[in-house]
């Protein structure tokens, strides 16, 4: 579960937010909401993720966006019932407000963060914003001049690994044999969003202050990586409750084969070495 902040303006104003946290399937997004979504200073929306640039700019993400705000509203409902949490009105009008009517203009995105109370900064958790084209993050540039983007990557071959078991999981299949895992493998979808070649530098040139963070520091010193979040942001310093805790870990098993391993390292070594050419040997290692 994402944890906001209690703080909610059901008076406030349609405003942009003021940071974009985007990145690679499996590589920490939802671990890094859970953790900002407690500090005093920083208001995520109660749906985490937005989706409003894929929606105007990717065409194929419209179907599953609509599914997630017409079960998002109810997730979040059914969670005050199971906890015997009583559902606050203004949380219940706005999510009512924000999923009915015309969606994904502008005016729309801006009252998305209105409840942000005042001297809270706004935060869009969209991991899909790292695969749009170059026209939306040229939008994304023009519409947020000022925002902030952090971008969270993870070694290549272990972030399509999670993806894969996540699929499979997800679909409650097996793989069998060999042969089956390396089928598997030529699903496009597994590799869509793991293009650092393409993604990262799309962004550096239209953001090139932007915080790089790779998966293996949130395992090797989360603390350091909300101190280096917090400085980026301009927030203070905060203690986080569970920062070494996994939000979404795969269960244990249905490991690939060393076939489909080896074969995942020989397509995606071109994803290594860009790492390794543009980020630095050191910084690619951490990655893991």
């Amino acid at each position: 579960m994402i944890t906001i902040s209690p703080a909610f303006d059901p008076a406030g104003l349609p405003r942009k937010p003021a940071a974009l946290c985007i990145g690679a399937q499996k590589a920490g997004t939802s671990w890094l909401a859970q953790m900002l979504g407690q500090h005093p200073q920083v208001w995520i929306p109660p749906f985490k993720e937005v989706q409003f640039f894929n929606h105007r700019f990717i065409s194929g993400h419209r179907k599953w966006i609509g599914w997630h705000y017409r079960n998002k509203p109810q997730e979040i409902r059914q969670r005050h019932q199971r906890r015997n949490v009583p559902m606050p009105p203004e949380l219940d009008d706005y999510l009512n407000a924000i999923t009915s009517g015309q969606m994904f203009h502008n005016q729309w995105y801006k009252r998305v963060f209105a409840p942000a109370p005042e001297g809270a900064m706004p935060l869009d958790f969209t991991p899909e914003y790292s695969a749009l084209p170059d026209e939306g993050v040229d939008f994304v540039r023009q519409f947020l001049p000022k925002a902030k983007i952090i971008y969270l990557i993870r070694h290549p071959v272990d972030r399509t690994i999670s993806q894969l078991r996540m699929n499979l999981l997800r679909e409650q299949r097996r793989l069998n044999t060999d042969a089956d895992w390396l089928a598997e493998l030529d699903n496009p979808v597994l590799y869509e969003r793991g293009d650092y070649a393409t993604y990262l530098p799309r962004w550096q040139g239209r953001f090139p202050d932007m915080l790089v963070i790779p998966f293996g520091r949130i395992a090797g010193d989360p603390a350091g990586v909300m101190r280096q979040v917090e400085d980026y942001l301009g927030i203070e310093p905060q203690s986080y409750h569970d920062l070494t805790e996994k939000v979404f870990a795969n269960p244990e098993g249905h490991q690939p084969p060393a076939a489909a391993i080896a074969a995942l390292k020989q397509r995606l070594q071109p994803q290594m070495d860009f790492l390794i050419r543009n980020l630095g040997a050191d910084f690619a290692s951490q990655t893991r």
